[in-house]
C-alpha cells in the first residue's frame, strides 16, 4: 500500500510540473492598439488590438481583453480554461463609425499575472 501512495504521489508531483513547465516563461499579458491618427467624422474606422501572452495553457492563459471608447467598454473576449485564445499572440479588431474625436483604451489579463496595463490611443477628426 505504501508503495502505490509513492508512485500516485510521484506521478501526480511530476504531471503538475510538466503542466507547469511552460510558466518559466510566462509573463503578464500585454495589449498593442492598431488606429489610425485621425479619420472623417462619421466614417467607420477598424481598431485592431493584439494580445500577448507567453505560455498558454489550460491553467495559465490570458482570461479577458477589452476595447473601450470615450470610456464606453465597446467589445469584451473572455476566455476560460476549456476555451482558450486562440494563439499565445493574437489579434482582435471591431468596426467602430466615429462620432467625434475618439479615446481607445484596451487591456488584457493573465490569470495568474495580471497586466502589463492599459494602452490608450487618441483618434483625430480630420
Amino acid at each position: 500500500m505504501r508503495k502505490v501512495k509513492f508512485l500516485f504521489l510521484l506521478g501526480a508531483t511530476l504531471v503538475m510540473s510538466l503542466s507547469f513547465a511552460g510558466n518559466a516563461c510566462a509573463d503578464k499579458a500585454s495589449v498593442t492598439v492598431d488606429v489610425p491618427e485621425s479619420a472623417a467624422n462619421g466614417s467607420e474606422i477598424t481598431i485592431k488590438i493584439t494580445v500577448s501572452h507567453n505560455a498558454d495553457n489550460f491553467i495559465h492563459h490570458v482570461n479577458w481583453a477589452y476595447i473601450m471608447v470615450n470610456g464606453k467598454e465597446v467589445e469584451r473576449w473572455k476566455f476560460k480554461w476549456n476555451d482558450l485564445p486562440p494563439a499565445s499572440t493574437f489579434t482582435k479588431e471591431i468596426k467602430y463609425k466615429m462620432e467625434g474625436p475618439a479615446e481607445i483604451k484596451a487591456d488584457a489579463n493573465c490569470n495568474i499575472h495580471g497586466s502589463k496595463g492599459a494602452v490608450i490611443k487618441t483618434i483625430t477628426l480630420k
